[in-house]
């Protein structure tokens, strides 16, 4: 008998009734063995994903590239302090998120469950956050339709919030099945892959929207 080779399967010299001398035996591919459907599901959505976020950040650039007086003398100012605060909140959940998928792959359930819907909260603070700077930004002028850094700014950070609320209900509904024991480390790891990927964009539309002069 020889054993498994690392091409990926194994040779069975054991003689068979048949006097068939070998017998082939496949092993699970090391390098995708894991890669569960679900997952490589998930990975393509937020590679097609990746590119609509980037498709809006590149139709930002074309229109400020465009447009030689980027903000209106009546619109106000983005507040970059407020929202540094908001994208630290993310941060924040980035970590709860990890750090409950690890309580859960070494089966401290009460731990994860706080941790996840530490993570929710987060989430939620940060969509409150939004809502906070949206109104104060329509008070002060900031009116979509009204300019072209008006419109991307809501576009973008709109299709970014509802990202992050599906983000939300997806952790609530992933740590109600949890809890109930039908859920278990990779509905959890197919969770944390979908988080990560929307604070991660968040990264990148913070620094193009507010940090850019």
């Amino acid at each position: 008998m020889k054993k498994a080779t690392s091409k990926g399967f194994a040779l069975s010299s054991t003689a068979a009734p048949s006097g068939h001398a070998h017998e082939v035996a496949w092993l699970p591919d090391d390098p995708y063995g894991t890669a569960t459907p679900a997952k490589i599901g998930m990975w393509i959505f937020l590679i097609s994903d990746a590119f609509s976020f980037a498709g809006l950040l590149i139709g930002y650039g074309i229109l400020r590239a465009g447009h030689p007086v980027w903000r209106q003398p009546a619109e106000p100012a983005l507040g970059v302090n407020f929202t540094a605060g908001l994208t630290f909140l993310l941060i924040c959940s980035s970590v709860t998120n990890v750090l409950g998928y690890a309580a859960v792959v070494e089966g401290k359930r009460r731990q994860a469950e706080v941790l996840l819907a530490a993570t929710a909260l987060l989430g939620a603070a940060f969509l409150f956050g939004q809502y906070r700077e949206y109104s104060g930004l329509l008070r002060e002028g900031l009116v979509f339709g009204q300019s072209a850094r008006a419109s991307i700014f809501y576009v973008i950070t709109s299709f970014h919030g509802l990202h992050v609320f599906i983000g939300v209900v997806y952790i609530l509904a992933v740590l109600r099945a949890y809890a109930r024991g039908r859920a278990g480390p990779r509905q959890i790891e197919l969770l944390g892959l979908f988080w990560c990927f929307v604070d991660f964009v968040w990264i990148f539309v913070f620094s193009s929207l507010y940090l850019i002069p």
